[in-house]
Parts: C-alpha cells; structure tokens; sequence
C-alpha cells in the first residue's frame, strides 16, 4: 500500500542557493497547543552543483557532542565554504532534545529504533518516515552523530558497519577512518533493523556514525574530536576544499563481530567497573563486578570477558539493572576491511 506523503513541511527551499535557516514543521496537538508544531531546527548551506551531504545531531536527546556541533557549524559554515549541498540538522529528535532524554517528550518513541516510520504514526515515527522518505533519497553522504547519552560513557570512534555491498561499505569505511576520532571500528548492533543507519544504507547511501563521550554531557576534549570530524567528514567527500587533519596519535582501529562483544548484567545492584576506557582487556578478566546494597557481608557477582580486546564503552550510572550493557569489549586489529 502507497503511504500518504509525510505530514512534515520544510520552511526552507533545499534546491536554492546560500544559507537558509528554518525548521522542519510536524503538525501535533496536545494540552499545551491544540493547534501546534513540533519545530526541528534545519540549515541548508548550498553552492552550485555538487555532492550532499546529511549532518544529524540529537537522534537520542541527551548525546550533547553532535547536537553542540552542529548548532556551532550552522551558525558559522558558509555557502563559498561548500562545493554542493549540507544540510544540518542538529536535533533532529527535537522532543527527546527539549526534554533532555533519550526518547521523546511526546510519545516517548526511541527515534533509533522507529525506522523506516509511519506518516500516520507517532510524532518518533513521522519524524522517522519523513528523514527516510525525504531526507535520504536528497543525500548522498549521511553522517550521524552519536554518544553514549546518560547511560553510557564511549571511547571516541568513527564507525561503519558490514554491507553486502561491498564498494558502499569500503566507501563508508574509509569515511569511518577520515573522521579521524582516536579509534575507528567496524561495529556490531545488537538489533540493527530499525534503525537509521539502516535505513540509510538500505538506499545505497554512505553512511558513518559515531560515537564521541558520553554521561550526558560533553567536555573540551570530546568537541574538538566531533568538531575536527565534521570538517574532516565534509573534506573527504568532497564538499570542502582542505586537508584532513588527523589525530595526533595513530589511529586505533577496532573490530566488533558478534554480540559476544556486549558484557549484559543479569543481576541487579551496585556496578563496580574494574577497567577504565581505552584499556586492554583480556579473556576471562573480571570487568565488572554487581553487590546487592540490600545485603551486606555477601560477595559481588562478577562478570569476565569474553574475549581479549580494549573496553570500547561501559554503563555510566553506577546502578545497574538486569538487561543493562555494563560493557562492550572490541577486538584490537591491524587493519580494517
């Protein structure tokens, strides 16, 4: 069944010329505005013909590294900087931004897991349709950026995924590596169906991701990585002139193959984490350990390795829940393919 165009309009004119500054409109109506709109902050920079390019911010509303970068290039790139199109979109969840949550102030949808969306569904699910129905097929480079949010604290990484394609995932994995963030990976999703990495490479599109800090917040350190990436980003696809600047130190390169990879707690408590990021770890380390706090005197459940590789991310709140992620281990290699 044909879907009815999406119910999102764009006040700014995506064909034209020079820097526009507008908004995605998502009609809503809710206590507060019966007659109202949710308003996604877009900015087109365009110069003649060229390749585009999809910079998105604030897919989860509390990873501040993208959404603070991007706010920063909207207001300082400029269309004589561009050879072709970028189009920015710094909250691109703008609900789950407004609240400072991961998901959505309306609905509480998890933009990351509603794609490829519904136009007659949810306000998570009509943003979805209208970036993979409108967004993605005006794009030919999509970078989205990613930390871990609240919940999480990751190493700096610049990410692609495995692709039947093979010519698109090299693309992508080469743009991974020109983000030039401390490590690169290939990485492993647990449940990669809905999401909008996904959905992006499902229409042949070249997509990067990141992940960049974390703990709900960001630090000098964590923007200079994101900022440097962005232009990086833009440089080797050929909308900015420049040279890629690269970390000071060589690239570590980090491949994730399986779910193994994911160290998930099966108790509730007190998390007491035994490596710090970036560290080596080896099979059969214990990496974390959970206490009851409604007992003392009784020992903690502890938690090993799978596998011999560095702590790539790790649960940031020190109270964990059954299900939580507690640890991500990723396989250190020489090359990646």
């Amino acid at each position: 069944m044909t879907k009815r165009p999406s119910p999102i309009s764009a006040t700014v004119d995506f064909d034209a010329d020079g820097v526009q500054h507008g908004f995605l409109k998502l009609p809503i109506s809710v206590d507060d505005s019966a007659w109202g709109a949710v308003m996604i902050p877009v900015t087109v920079v365009k110069n003649g013909e060229g390749p585009t390019a999809l910079l998105t911010g604030g897919n989860h509303g509390d990873e501040y590294e993208g959404i603070t970068s991007l706010l920063k290039l909207s207001s300082s790139l400029k269309a004589e900087d561009v050879r072709g199109r970028v189009i920015i979109v710094p909250c691109m969840n703008q609900p789950a931004v407004m609240a400072g949550k991961r998901t959505s102030g309306l609905d509480g949808g998890n933009l990351n897991r509603s794609f490829p969306g519904d136009p007659d569904g949810s306000v998570t699910e009509k943003i979805a349709d209208y970036f993979t129905r409108v967004m993605v097929p005006m794009s030919d480079v999509v970078l989205d950026l990613h930390s871990g949010g609240r919940t999480l604290d990751i190493i700096p990484f610049g990410a692609s995924h495995v692709l039947e394609d093979a010519e698109q995932q090299r693309q992508a994995l080469e743009g991974a590596k020109a983000f030039a963030a401390p490590y690169a990976m290939v990485m492993f999703e647990l449940d990669a169906a809905a999401l909008f990495d996904t959905a992006v490479e499902r229409q042949g599109k070249i997509f990067v991701a990141t992940e960049l800090g974390g703990g709900g917040t960001s630090t000098p350190q964590s923007m200079a990585i994101t900022e440097r990436g962005v232009r990086n980003f833009l440089v080797h696809y050929g909308l900015m002139a420049g040279e890629l600047e690269m970390p000071a130190e060589p690239q570590v390169y980090l491949d994730m193959p399986d779910a193994s990879c994911y160290v998930q707690s099966e108790h509730a408590g007190v998390l007491e984490l035994c490596f710090a990021l970036g560290e080596r770890v080896e099979k059969g380390e214990v990496v974390a350990r959970v206490f009851d706090p409604m007992r003392s005197g009784t020992a903690p459940v502890e938690y090993r390795a799978g596998r011999d590789g560095v702590l790539a991310a790790r649960r940031h709140p020190a109270r964990v829940n059954m299900g939580d992620t507690i640890a991500v281990i990723a396989d250190i290699v020489d090359t990646l393919s």
